[in-house]
């Protein structure tokens, strides 16, 4: 089973990563161009973004009519409902980052394979970033708090 599960997802990663490439997605100038309200509008974020949530409430809605998922033991599906501080400032920093640079961790993982230093750059940040976001969580974790 794990073989398969490791072939289904990679399957699917790269037909995401397929999809972004035909939706022009691999490009900063599309992300900034949808941004720019004022300027030279570029829609077809908009596009990706509504493809993107048919899929997923298609998906959301088959996973309630199943019993379990073909390639798991559960659905993995968030329970948490409340919002807190750490989601709005995540949700923040990705936005700022997003915005400024053009990419979000999909395509440039995708872009990656157009050996563009500038994206080469921030997958590196990205993947710092990530790192030392697990490395914080674990030390607050381990570290008793002081009373």
């Amino acid at each position: 089973m794990t073989r398969i599960r490791a072939v289904a997802a990679f399957a699917v990663g790269a037909l995401f990563g397929f999809g972004l490439a035909v939706g022009g997605m691999l490009d900063p100038a599309v992300i900034r161009g949808f941004l720019d309200f004022a300027g030279a509008f570029d829609p077809r974020l908009g596009f990706v973004f509504a493809g993107a949530l048919a899929v997923s409430a298609a998906g959301y809605a088959l996973s309630r009519r199943l019993r379990k998922p073909a390639l798991a033991e559960t659905f993995a599906i968030p329970r948490k409902e409340r919002i807190d501080v750490p989601l709005i400032a995540g949700s923040a920093l990705f936005g700022l980052g997003w915005g400024m640079v053009g990419l979000c961790p999909g395509p440039a993982i995708g872009a990656l394979a157009l050996g563009l230093p500038p994206v080469i750059l921030f997958v590196c940040c990205m993947l710092l970033g990530m790192a030392a976001h697990d490395f914080s969580r674990r030390r607050s974790v381990l570290e008793p708090r002081a009373t």
